[in-house]
């Protein structure tokens, strides 16, 4: 990997020239010059070939068909929409508990999940679900053993064979760690330790430095324990004593001795299996991440021979505590240029106003140290076992939006689309970085408590991934179950459940078809979000605090969401960027940029601001501009060039120019951004007019209901040499009507299907409807789309008949019973704990002038919306607010035909091509959700499994598991469209 250029906030090393002036000459230029090799870079030397795949990016492995395919010419797109390339497929996590797992188990499930459309798995061992038990099958393999190396072995061997991805967390449970970890290479954090030495005493106990610790420093001054002014310590020395005990000159005041102790956090590995117990290693410390790379990456990458993982994972920094590594102070020194120890008692107190100063140098400096000494040593690591390092690159320490640049595969996590959120950070990592697949675990805490999902729920979720930007859903996830279990299988404590084990999963090939469609159409051409929002990152390091140093935990404070609503109410969709990102890569690509309270910033971004305005870029500053240095050192004299070159920018002082005036706008709150935007730049999509059949509304109302369409629909975009591909999602629980104006159209637009991949012509300023939930992708192109389908408009749609009575219902292993109403399969205590799959049959009669000039559709009735307060719990995560019908996924079959599938709204098909005229038989197959039989027996008793391993997981709201309505619940009917 090429030498990283020095930050534009970092201070020169100890080498450097010793005036502040000469120093920071140089490093301004060394900075810009790096930034300018960047984006050189970043170039591309010629234009991809029209019908060729876009080059990626240069790597050491070779080729594999999980590679992306990834185009510039949208008839080359259009090519593989029927079949969507196998690398676009989606992904799931798979458990392994204990991980007691058997080849035999394990084959069936790899073909299982090749026949649901999944295209890889990412294998993670975890905790233990069950105590050993021959009679059962069960047999915990310990961690990194030779029994649970040659299973890896064997389901990377099947999963290839299978065509499946096949990527390995490098570790077991999370954080990386394990009992390979000593004291010495576990989290660090410093311990402060006040010792009150009393009036006239001249001497006082000494504190206790346990394994694994060292004194940094010590102080003294006048206080208690409880209170005392850190600005007002003065240094003494800090010695060992044997008997325990400091000496110190009497004084005639109480006093306070503080020490700073580099010490551990202690946490160890969550959820981790047999054998993986120990401590969370220290990402800060190179020592710590080669400790693990030799002892668990090396035993695992050999289980996988000549045929390496397609990547190795990691889940987010989780390093709870750490603020603090073995080296920090030569570390900081060398890249701060001067010696934080004296600053101590402010870094670790926050008194004094030079206190925010000294915790943004120390906070930076933990970003760089996870860079260099976990990101960059992994990625290599990867590299020269010929496979690849994805990443969730956001958590504890604090890495950076740009630190994603330093791995392979950039992911993210987290549904929160309307507001700041880990998976906008991956994806606009990857759009600043030209990575065009960026994935994001997904399904997290659906719908809790497990077995309660359903497909609906996946696609709810799944979307609100899709348009911040995810092109490869990684789902969360797939428990490896043994046969000896009870269904449903077993479960994460803390993730929904998509395997075969659910009733649901024969339609399981139409959900991975839609996810893998629109995953595939995401990565083609370029991103083109129009806004860009600047990340105060050097004003969240400022309020780091101790045991909490984090950029992503902290930037909510900064990006509210009234900030991200008002941008996607107004028509656009946004990416974030950080400072070092603007130097690297630059902004050209975004016409306008926010700047939401940045009081910090460094003269190098600004200055590289004021370029992008005089070219034309647009600015606008909510609240503060920049008006203090990012660090410490040297701070008066940066802070008045800080100061100038805002005046500058943003108007405050008599030098801005009239070009740079009219492209900055400044408002003083977010609520004032989404008027602000549509004034220098409107909507990439605006919903101009709600269609209400015939019914007229007053303008007032008209306008409220354009607003309220305009909150429901999200989208993003990607823009190719001849095309724009935009994916428009209704994520909201009610029905959208209105119609679409895009503010930069071609000359054809194409409607296209997500779920089937159809084309369909459209206007340009097509009429859109959606039912809740559902999503739509429009392609506005130079030329016609071959293989489109004229535009087909219909008459209002008309109940032909009502069948919401006289089905046969075929239980597994039961009779056939009438059901001359429809209700839920719960309201009979026969079926009440039953999941699984019932059919329906009934004969339909239908006329030939029913048929002739008629679209006729078998509609399975409208749910009904629950209210949603838009923010869902962590912990219980989120779900689709809407009761469906039809409960809960229907394959429908007319006359021995299969006529398609149903799980989500609207729920109605199309019956035309395949009715007659005459008597049909109509079938359909509904399948309902596992929870349903969870409901109806006992839970596990894991008391002894917890004396045996320790208590390493609870099952989630266990308290919540209750049968959920199943089957057909009505009504049901023939509708029918006159075709013009």
């Amino acid at each position: 990997m090429s030498q990283r250029p020095p930050r534009p906030f970092r201070a020169a090393p100890a080498s450097a020239p010793t005036t502040p002036a000469a120093a920071a000459v140089l490093l301004r230029r060394g900075v810009l010059a790096a930034a300018a090799v960047a984006c050189l870079a970043h170039a591309s030397p010629h234009d991809p070939s029209p019908h060729e795949p876009a080059p990626q990016d240069p790597s050491p492995h070779k080729r594999s068909a999980h590679d992306p395919t990834v185009y510039q010419r949208i008839g080359d797109v259009a090519r593989h929409l029927a079949t969507p390339p196998a690398d676009a497929r989606p992904m799931m996590r798979w458990w392994w508990f204990g991980p007691a797992v058997e080849k035999s188990q394990l084959a069936l499930e790899i073909g299982r999940m090749k026949e649901g459309g999944i295209g890889g798995v990412e294998i993670q061992a975890v905790y233990p679900m069950a105590l050993d038990d021959p009679s059962r099958g069960v047999k915990n393999l310990p961690f990194l053993s030779p029994e649970h190396l040659d299973a890896v072995r064997f389901a990377n061997e099947k999963g290839r064979a299978a065509g499946l991805r096949v990527d390995l967390t490098l570790g077991s449970g999370w954080p990386f760690g394990g009992p390979h970890i000593g004291i010495g290479d576990a989290i660090g954090k410093m311990r402060v330790v006040a010792v009150e030495v009393p009036a006239g005493a001249g001497s006082y106990p000494l504190p206790v430095v346990s394994e694994g610790e060292k004194i940094e420093a010590a102080f003294i001054g006048a206080g208690t324990a409880k209170e005392y002014d850190a600005t007002r310590l003065k240094a003494m020395p800090a010695v060992a004593a044997p008997d325990g005990r400091g000496t110190v000159a009497p004084a005639a005041g109480p006093r306070v001795a503080v020490y700073y102790i580099a010490s551990r956090s202690g946490m160890q590995v969550k959820r981790p299996a047999v054998g993986g117990e120990g401590f969370v290693l220290d990402h800060m410390s190179r020592r710590a991440i080669d400790n693990h790379l030799e002892n668990v990456g090396e035993p695992l990458l050999k289980a996988f021979g000549d045929q390496p993982p397609y990547a190795i994972f990691s889940d987010s920094l989780e390093s709870y505590g750490t603020d603090w590594t073995g080296d920090f102070l030569e570390q900081f020194q060398r890249r701060r240029g001067y010696d934080l120890r004296p600053y101590l008692p402010l870094v670790f107190s926050g008194q004094g106003a030079d206190a925010p100063a000294l915790r943004h140098d120390w906070a930076l400096t933990q970003t760089e140290l996870v860079e260099d000494n976990y990101l960059k040593p992994v990625t290599d690591w990867a590299h020269r076992h010929g496979t690849r390092f994805r990443s969730q690159t956001y958590g504890e320490p604090p890495a950076s939006l740009s630190s994603f640049r330093h791995q392979d595969l950039f992911e993210g996590e987290g549904a929160q689309y309307r507001q700041f959120s880990f998976t906008r950070l991956a994806s606009s990592a990857a759009h600043l970085y030209g990575k065009p697949v960026v994935s994001a675990e997904t399904w997290t805490w659906l719908r809790s408590p497990a077995h309660t999902a359903s497909p609906l729920d996946m696609k709810a979720e799944a979307d609100r991934m899709f348009v911040q930007g995810v092109t490869q859903i990684i789902g969360h996830g797939w428990p490896y179950t043994p046969p000896s279990a009870p269904e449903p299988g077993y479960q994460l404590y803390a993730a929904a459940v998509f395997n075969h084990h659910q009733p649901w999963y024969m339609v399981m090939p139409e959900v991975s078809g839609y996810l893998a469609r629109v995953s595939y159409l995401l990565r083609q051409g370029a991103p083109a979000n129009q806004v860009a929002v600047l990340l105060p990152n050097d004003d969240v390091y400022a309020i780091n605090r101790p045991g909490k140093t984090s950029l992503s935990g902290e930037l909510p404070k900064f990006i509210q969401p009234e900030l991200v609503q008002q941008i996607m109410d107004s028509g656009h969709n946004l990416d974030y960027v950080d400072p070092e990102a603007v130097l690297r890569v630059g902004l050209d690509r975004y016409p306008v940029l926010v700047m939401p309270n940045v009081t910090r910033l460094a003269p190098e971004v600004l200055a590289r601001l004021d370029a992008y305005v005089k070219k034309g870029g647009k600015i606008i500053a909510i609240g503060a501009t920049p008006s203090l240095a990012p660090g410490f050192r040297d701070a008066q004299r940066i802070t008045a060039e800080v100061k100038r070159a805002s005046a500058a920018l943003f108007g405050r002082g008599q030098e801005v120019t009239k070009s740079v005036a009219k492209n900055v706008t400044k408002i003083a709150t977010d609520l004032e951004l989404g008027r602000a935007l549509q004034a220098v730049l409107p909507g990439d999509v605006r919903v101009a007019d709600i269609r209400a059949g015939d019914v007229r509304v007053g303008e007032a109302q008209k306008r409220s209901s354009v607003d309220d369409a305009q909150k429901r629909i999200s989208f993003v975009r990607r823009k190719l040499a001849d095309a724009d591909i935009y994916f428009i999602a209704n994520t909201s629980n009610e029905p959208v009507a209105a119609s679409l104006v895009f503010r930069e159209p071609r000359r054809h637009a194409t409607r296209l299907d997500p779920d089937s991949g159809k084309l369909a012509q459209s206007a340009l300023a097509p009429a859109l409807t959606l039912a809740p939930y559902e999503s739509v992708v429009y392609v506005m192109s130079d030329a016609p789309l071959p293989g489109a389908a004229p535009e087909t408009k219909t008459g209002d749609a008309a109940v032909v008949a009502d069948l919401s009575t006289g089905w046969q219902v075929r239980f597994p292993g039961r009779a056939p019973v009438a059901m001359d109403k429809l209700v839920s399969w719960t309201d009979s205590e026969t079926t009440r704990y039953f999941s699984g799959q019932a059919v329906y049959g009934k004969t339909l009669t239908v006329t030939r002038e029913q048929l002739d000039g008629k679209r006729l559709s078998l509609d399975f009735g409208t749910g009904t919306p629950l209210p949603d307060s838009g923010v869902h719990a962590h912990h219980s995560g989120m779900r689709a607010m809407y009761e469906p019908a039809l409960r809960d996924a229907a394959i429908v079959t007319v006359n021995g035909q299969r006529a398609g599938t149903l799980w989500h709204p609207p729920y109605r098909l199309d019956l035309t091509p395949f009715l007659k005229a005459g008597a049909n038989q109509v079938e359909v197959k509904v399948a309902n959700l596992g929870v349903n039989a969870l409901a109806g027996r006992e839970l596990p008793d894991f008391k002894l499994l917890r004396l045996r391993y320790g208590n390493r997981f609870e099952l989630q709201d266990t308290a919540k598991i209750a049968p959920q309505p199943a089957g057909l619940l009505g009504p049901v009917t023939l509708v029918g469209e006159a075709m013009r």
